[in-house]
């Protein structure tokens, strides 16, 4: 679980946020974005760009042939008396990147998506479906949200169940902005909130989740605004 500060200006919470969403996709992960103040649909148009051109693809092409090139020099170099006993590897003699590259300044093209399974919530959209309901003695809005995320996790194989029906995959969870009015969390405007702990008992039902599911959340908070 991930818990990222917003800044005032949203800038670099909703970048980070962007980049592991981004990542999901190019690895084939499924994606759950959930929100209170924009559809989730347009965020995933606004994930940046993978720079999987073939500039990149030669790039590591290069970097695997120097690594080679590199051996070979070495075993040049290797004094007769010593070819014959075993090579020791100080290191990896694969060349290989955590992640991937992004372009900021372009955003992903939907031929990506197409193999992407996602999941989206959107508060306004979801609150008028049911009468408002606690479960787990937090709000409505944070209730709705964990029956939301734990129905996807069971429904779609996440908590490890039943191993041979279905290849392995990883659930990217993303959730904006969480604690902020919109959320109808009383805890950024009263000064003697109703719902004073709803947002930790929501984090804590969901780290239990989290735990016993193969997936992993990224968390954008505006503390800014938290008194």
């Amino acid at each position: 679980l991930v818990f990222t500060e917003e800044d005032k200006y949203g800038l670099y919470s909703n970048l980070l946020f962007k980049y592991f969403l981004a990542e999901g996709v190019v690895c084939g992960h499924d994606l759950f974005v959930a929100s209170a103040k924009e559809p989730p649909d347009n965020i995933l148009k606004e994930l940046p760009a993978p720079l999987l051109d073939d500039t990149y693809r030669k790039e590591l092409g290069e970097e695997a042939t120097a690594l080679k090139s590199e051996d070979f020099e070495d075993s040049m170099k290797i004094a007769w008396r010593y070819q014959n006993l075993p090579k020791m590897e100080a290191s990896p003699t694969t060349s290989t990147k955590f992640g991937h590259y992004y372009d900021v300044s372009k955003t992903m093209s939907p031929e990506l998506f197409q193999s992407t399974k996602w999941h989206s919530f959107y508060l306004p959209e979801e609150l008028p479906l049911q009468p408002k309901m606690k479960t787990w003695n937090t709000n409505s809005a944070y209730a709705r949200l964990l029956q939301s995320i734990q129905r996807i996790i069971y429904q779609e194989g996440f908590d490890g169940s039943d191993p041979q029906k279905k290849q392995k995959n990883i659930l990217r969870i993303g959730i904006q902005s969480l604690g902020s009015m919109l959320w109808g969390d009383d805890i950024c405007s009263s000064d003697s909130p109703k719902d004073i702990h709803s947002l930790t008992k929501f984090l804590y039902v969901l780290r239990g989740l989290l735990r016993k599911s193969l997936s992993a959340c990224i968390i954008t908070v505006p503390a800014h605004l938290i008194q």
